[in-house]
């Protein structure tokens, strides 16, 4: 697919949520039926322990409780479904961001799936959530944290079910994976649960710092070069994995995006971009380094003739996960971006970036 069909289309969706403030949305189909057979995509696999409910959940537009263990699940965040997944249940709906994965599950959750079927995915429309479709499904719990819902939205879709909106206290789409997690495991009455999968994936990073003590204090910033060059900020989920992985993130990054996930910068704030390491999100890693290189003011940064540049590319799985940024998915990136930003930062300059293997 070409750059303008699809090129950028990952920094295209989420600047868009800048103007247009929440308008993407999904659900999926599917028959449920009650009793102890396999899971199916209208039944949890798991059961929570039935002194968790009722819970009342607090995000960006009050307060939702939730009676009972939800059956049926519409995930209209974005990353929604993957916390769901791990546990242990399988969203009847699903909205599909990137990947065009079957279900919009990535390689790095369908084995979560068990013998349950794929959640029907809706496409993004453009216009907000596709309310009369998730209405068809006749979810009892719909989640929005990874997400731009608005007020009106809220309050359309919690005459369905009820609504577990993002947070109030990050920006849209800011969530951070663990508080994702943590409040997705509240609603299913699994958060013992949620509290172990957080830990897990917080001790992978641990032990990658530990392999890489080079990353510690080294700087970081991530890019894609979307209408000029697009930053992602610290309230960013992909600028969170460097943190979390020990680099800092540069001075001025914060001011430069404001209170957004991210912002184009102008040619004057090229300075940005010379870090310990640049992780670019591009379409074709060696037709865009070549594009980007041929920017003197960009070309003749220490981060470039250093050899410091991450390229990594949006339409695989490994793109796809990096952008994700789930409790499912992270392990996944981990594995793959470490070797790279160890590369970068080795202090030598022959030292070549390669693409992961698979």
């Amino acid at each position: 697919m070409s750059r303008s069909t699809r090129g950028t289309r990952l920094a295209a969706v989420l600047a868009s949520v800048l103007l247009l403030c929440g308008t993407v949305a999904a659900c999926g189909s599917g028959t449920g039926s009650g009793g102890g057979s396999a899971p199916s995509a209208a039944e949890p696999s798991g059961a929570p322990g039935g002194g968790a409910f009722p819970v009342t959940i607090e995000h960006k537009y009050g307060g939702t409780t939730i009676a009972a263990a939800p059956k049926r699940i519409v995930t209209v965040g974005l990353t929604d479904q993957d916390s769901v997944l791990a546990l242990g249940s399988v969203p009847v709906g699903t909205t599909e961001w990137l990947g065009g994965y079957k279900g919009a599950i990535g390689p790095w959750a369908t084995d979560r799936l068990g013998a349950a079927a794929a959640p029907v995915v809706l496409k993004d429309t453009g216009t907000g959530p596709q309310v009369e479709k998730i209405a068809s499904l006749a979810p009892d719990l719909i989640f929005a944290l990874y997400s731009g819902l608005t007020k009106e939205q809220y309050a359309t879709l919690s005459k369905i079910a009820p609504v577990v909106a993002q947070p109030k206290d990050y920006a849209d789409y800011g969530v951070p994976w663990q508080r994702q997690t943590e409040i997705i495991g509240r609603a299913l009455g699994k958060e013992a649960e949620a509290e172990k999968l957080v830990a897990g994936v917080e001790a992978e990073f641990t032990a990658a710092k530990q392999a890489h003590p080079e990353f510690d204090g080294a700087t970081a910033v991530i890019a894609t070069p979307y209408q000029g060059i697009f930053v992602y900020g610290p309230q960013d989920n992909r600028s969170r994995i460097l943190s979390s992985l020990g680099f800092t993130l540069p001075s001025g990054l914060q001011q430069a995006v404001g209170d957004q996930f991210g912002a184009n910068i102008s040619k004057e704030r090229t300075d940005l971009l010379d870090t310990g390491a640049i992780v670019w999100i591009v379409a074709d890693p060696a037709a865009d380094a070549a594009k980007l290189h041929k920017d003197k003011l960009y070309g003749d940064l220490k981060v470039v003739r250093q050899g410091r540049e991450v390229f990594v590319k949006e339409t695989g799985d490994y793109g796809n996960a990096f952008s994700f940024v789930s409790v499912l998915s992270l392990p996944y990136t981990l594995d793959r971006l470490a070797p790279q930003l160890a590369a970068a930062v080795d202090g030598s300059p022959a030292t070549e970036v390669t693409e992961p293997a698979s």
